[in-house]
């Protein structure tokens, strides 16, 4: 599926929900400031499709900027969206912890225009699931496709490989790491940021890159204290921060200010936060459109632990 300008109609029957709201829809969709909670309601079109309406406010601290929402907005709806359906619709108990292993994405970059039309805060998710299975021990591994709406228009799509376990075979993988409180306070100190508008931002609180010698490597910079990136403690650095810093290293890469529109995406291994994450970034050969693209990947003590090839347009305006 590529993102465009069609609109597109979809069945509407299926099994009603009410409005979510409240602590217990933060806890389904990972997070803990209720403003950061973007998902309205859902309800199942069938037994493989779900429809997931979220909101989109007009001005938002990290994803608004400049009369334009960034591109990880659309990224950060379809998680949360992701997270309310494995514990809402599959069943699957909230002690499970969920992580990426493969994400890929397109988003139309003039779909993220802010308007003044209430109607167009609205973004309706349509996920389909592709697989689920469901492991032994039990453990769960999904992979979902997802359309994204907004005004009845296709803005964008994406497609994810994601697993949920349950806390014995979490705490086995993870070891020493598997508390979030413990891992957490093991962050290493923040350090600086790249100048704001190199990264693509306006604010140096929201930079995750810090300077090296060479202009195509950063170190991932971690700022715990961070009120959207981390609004609770993690055991492992979230894929979101990883997204992030591959975003700011395309913007770092490009010599006009750009939109990222397409990313094809792996979480190799968990990232820590008591090592230094090394960024790293080089051209890749334009997509079939013209594209700019730029390959990015993230390394811990020499092991890759994530790689992203990010797809780019000049910023529309």
């Amino acid at each position: 599926m590529t993102a465009g300008t069609t609109n597109i109609t979809h069945p509407t029957t299926g099994v009603s929900r009410a409005p979510l709201a409240g602590p217990a829809l933060e806890s389904l969709v990972g997070k803990s400031r209720p403003c950061e909670a973007l998902v309205t309601d859902w309800c199942a079109l069938s037994d493989t499709l779900q429809r997931v309406t979220v909101r989109w406010p007009r001005d938002h601290e990290f994803y608004t900027s400049d009369g334009r929402y960034s591109p990880l907005l659309f990224t950060e709806s379809l998680r949360q969206a992701l997270a309310l359906l494995t514990h809402s619709a599959h069943d699957v108990p909230l002690t499970h912890r969920t992580g990426w292993e493969r994400f890929d994405s397109r988003v139309d970059p003039d779909a993220l225009a802010i308007t003044a039309d209430p109607a167009l805060e609205t973004v309706t998710l349509l996920i389909s699931h592709l697989s689920v299975k469901r492991r032994r021990l039990g453990s769960v591994h999904l992979a979902s496709s997802i359309e994204a709406l907004r005004g009845g228009r296709h803005i964008g799509a994406a497609e994810l490989r994601y697993s949920a376990h349950p806390p014995a075979v979490y705490n086995r993988l993870r070891g020493t790491y598997a508390q979030a409180a413990q891992a957490f306070a093991r962050a290493l100190p923040l350090t600086p940021p790249v100048p704001a508008a190199r990264a693509g931002r306006r604010h140096e609180r929201d930079v995750v890159l810090s300077p090296t010698a060479s202009d195509r490597e950063w170190l991932l910079r971690v700022d715990v204290d961070h009120p959207v990136l981390f609004d609770h403690p993690h055991d492992h650095i979230p894929g979101m921060v990883l997204l992030e810093a591959a975003v700011q290293a395309a913007h770092a890469c490009a010599e006009r200010p750009v939109v990222a529109v397409a990313f094809e995406t792996e979480f190799h291994r968990y990232v820590e936060f008591d090592r230094r994450c090394l960024i790293t970034a080089e051209p890749a050969a334009p997509d079939g459109a013209g594209r700019a693209r730029v390959r990015i990947g993230a390394s811990q003590e020499g092991r890759p632990v994530f790689s992203a090839l990010v797809t780019t347009a000049p910023l529309p305006g």
